[in-house]
């Protein structure tokens, strides 16, 4: 038996790809992973390359979705991106991080599309990062 919030989790992501792609965007990858440093989703939009973090809470919830967006968890989607632009070569397209924020009521899913979630200067300690996070 799957545990519910796995359950809640995947549904969520779900709805947040639903959300992007009727937005315009472009699903490249879901749940891409490097070791132990993991995105939810990696899409397109133009030239542009949105590194995609999905947070999925139920309406009674003590956190907002957004509030899951930890610092630590910024630095790890950082490092991930970094590797995924490695990979794919992709330094010199521009990138972004945004926030799907999921709300479970009942059977429905409220979907609340935060792009730039964060400053990317704030992760990292400062520079210039006008649009690479590194």
């Amino acid at each position: 038996m799957v545990a519910s919030h796995l359950v809640t989790g995947a549904e969520g992501e779900d709805a947040a790809a639903r959300h992007l792609q009727a937005h315009g965007y472009r699903i490249l990858h879901r749940n891409w992973r490097h070791g132990r440093l993991e995105l939810d989703i990696i899409c397109t939009r133009g030239d542009e390359t949105v590194f995609v973090e999905v947070k999925t809470r139920a309406q009674n919830s003590l956190q907002r979705p957004d509030e899951a967006l930890s610092p630590a968890k910024r630095r790890s989607l950082i490092k991930a991106a970094q590797h995924y632009i490695s990979r794919a070569d992709l330094w010199d397209r521009p990138c972004r991080f945004d926030l799907v924020a999921v709300v479970r009521s009942g059977d429905a899913y409220h979907v609340e599309h935060i792009e730039h979630a964060f400053d990317l200067s704030e992760s990292v300690g400062g520079g210039n990062t006008a649009w690479q996070p590194w």
